[in-house]
C-alpha cells in the first residue's frame, strides 16, 4: 500500500551522480566514435555502452556530438584552476611546469592517445568540430575572469579580454597541434605525453610575453 503523502519510485539523482553519468556518457561516445566512427555510432550504441537507455543519452545530451562536452570541459576547467591558483610574482613558466609536473590533462577521463584521437575527428567531423570549437569560446570568458580577478580588473577589461584570447589560442593550437602533428604510430604512452607536454610548454611560453 503507498503512502498517501511522500514520493514513490526511484529517489532523485544527486548532483554527483548526474555528473557521473554524464562522463560515463561521454567516455563511451568518445570511445565508440574512435573505434566505430561518429557516422555509425548511434545513441542506442552509446547508450548500451553505459547501460542507459538512449533516452537517458538524449535526456543529458541534445546530439551524439555533444556527448564529448564534459571531456572537453574538464580540462578547461582545469585550466581555469591554474590561473587563478598562479601566485602573484610567480613566472607563468613555473606555474604551467607544476601543473604539468602534477600529471594533469587537458581533457578528463580516457586516457590521452584516446583523446588525441577525439581531436583528430575534430577536422573531419563537422558536429565534433563545433563541440570543440564552443568549448573553447565559452573557455576563453572562464580564462578572463581568472586573469582579471588576479590582476584586479574587470573582466571586460580589454587587456584582460585580449591576453585571455591569446591563452585561449595557444591552448587550442598546441593540442591540436600535438594531435594532428604527434607522432601517434610509434612509441609507448608515456612518450606520447612528453611530446604533448612539450608542446604545451612552447604554446604557453609564446603566450605568457602576452598575458604576463
Amino acid at each position: 500500500m503507498t503512502a498517501p503523502h511522500g514520493r514513490t519510485g526511484r529517489p532523485p539523482l544527486t548532483e554527483a551522480r548526474r555528473t557521473e553519468i554524464r562522463r560515463e556518457i561521454a567516455r563511451a561516445a568518445v570511445e565508440l566514435f574512435v573505434t566505430r566512427g561518429v557516422a555509425s555510432t548511434t545513441g542506442e550504441h552509446i547508450g548500451r555502452a553505459v547501460g542507459v537507455s538512449a533516452r537517458t543519452v538524449w535526456r543529458y545530451f541534445p546530439s551524439k556530438e555533444s556527448c564529448v562536452t564534459p571531456l572537453f570541459s574538464e580540462g578547461i576547467d582545469t585550466v581555469t584552476a591554474l590561473l587563478r591558483e598562479w601566485p602573484s610574482g610567480q613566472p607563468f613558466g613555473e606555474a604551467v611546469d607544476r601543473w604539468l609536473t602534477a600529471g594533469t590533462g587537458i581533457a578528463g577521463g580516457p586516457d590521452r592517445g584516446t583523446v588525441g584521437a577525439l581531436v583528430r575527428l575534430t577536422r573531419t567531423e563537422p558536429g565534433l568540430r563545433a563541440v570543440w570549437l564552443q568549448t573553447y569560446d565559452e573557455a576563453e570568458q572562464a580564462f578572463a575572469h581568472a586573469l582579471a580577478e588576479r590582476a584586479g580588473l574587470p573582466a571586460d577589461d580589454l587587456d584582460v579580454t585580449i591576453r585571455a584570447a591569446m591563452f585561449n589560442a595557444a591552448l587550442r593550437a598546441a593540442v591540436e597541434h600535438h594531435a594532428w602533428h604527434g607522432d601517434h604510430a610509434r612509441g609507448e604512452r608515456g612518450a606520447a605525453e612528453a611530446g604533448l607536454e612539450a608542446t604545451l610548454r612552447r604554446a604557453l611560453a609564446v603566450a605568457a610575453e602576452g598575458i604576463g
